[in-house]
């Protein structure tokens, strides 16, 4: 099946709208010969001869009074859609955008995002969803749109990334906690049994690779998924939950903390999203929103 040159409904337009070959050629920056060509060559693919000579002007035929209702706005849409995107009204934009993060994310960033979202584009909703891997799946199966936290091995080449802070981790217990009072030292440490907060990933997690560098072991007490729920544990057991400072400033009300008593990585929290992304207008400022929203809640 041969396919009809779209280009010809442009010109289409200009002569269904001047209804003068000479003013339609001069629209298009034609010479009033191509535009004549381009009308036969309009008249054979719609096998109607569209415009037909009374005098000395043209008159529509009753095909081309049908289609001159359709092709104005059809190239007017088609413009649309292949020129750049207009600036960004963001009072008016209205969307919903997936967050998968941890909870520990939700609970000390997520006010001031919500609040400054909700300031300046009333219209965006934000879903926060609970962070279950860090192989990027969801990313690239849309159902979210953005993610955070410490990019993973298997963290596919084609996502993007950007760094949101640094992080560390650090040691938390119950305030009435033997490890609460004293001088923390490895020792001490590594007696207490753990919380491992694990989301399916193959190795335990930072701290334990840590401690496996310097041929130390801990002691699981349990194993959880997530943050809030560890420090919940830790908060009314003798366990020990180790998290990431930054991430659980809000959610360790109460606990006492403490730095590790042996050398530990730091960690770099970034954000992440698919390529097919980039360019749209609405989420590049969110993107922008969230990094300033972890910049400055840092920064305190």
């Amino acid at each position: 099946m041969t396919h009809p040159d779209l280009n010809l409904l442009v010109a289409l337009d200009a002569l269904l709208a001047e209804g003068n070959v000479t003013r339609a050629a001069k629209r298009l920056r034609l010479s009033p010969s191509a535009m004549s060509r381009t009308l036969a060559r309009l008249r054979a693919t719609t096998g109607d001869p569209l415009l037909v000579r009374a005098g000395r002007r043209l008159v529509p035929s009753p095909r081309a009074l049908e289609l001159r209702a359709i092709v104005g706005p059809a190239v007017s849409q088609a413009l649309a859609m292949l020129s750049p995107q207009e600036r960004l009204n963001v009072p008016t934009v209205k969307r919903t955008f997936t967050l998968q993060t941890s909870d520990g994310f939700v609970e000390n960033f997520g006010p001031r995002l919500l609040a400054e979202v909700a300031a300046e584009a009333p219209e965006i909703t934000l879903h926060f969803v609970q962070k279950v891997t860090r192989d990027g799946n969801r990313l690239r199966e849309g159902t979210v749109d953005f993610e955070t936290g410490v990019v993973g091995a298997d963290l596919g080449p084609e996502i993007r990334t950007q760094s949101l802070f640094r992080d560390r981790l650090v040691g938390v217990v119950r305030k009435s906690h033997p490890l609460s009072r004293g001088k923390m030292t490895a020792a001490r440490y590594l007696a207490e049994k753990h919380i491992l907060i694990h989301r399916g990933e193959a190795e335990k997690g930072p701290v334990d690779a840590d401690l496996a560098a310097l041929g130390l072991e801990r002691k699981i007490g349990t194993v959880l998924s997530g943050f809030a729920a560890a420090l919940t544990l830790a908060r009314s057991t003798d366990l020990v939950a180790t998290v990431p400072d930054r991430h659980t400033v809000n959610l360790r009300t109460g606990l006492h903390t403490f730095a590790l008593p042996f050398p530990s990585r730091q960690l770099t929290v970034s954000l992440l999203w698919h390529p097919r992304m980039d360019a749209d207008p609405a989420h590049r400022w969110l993107r922008e929103k969230i990094r300033t929203v972890c910049t400055c809640n840092v920064a305190r």
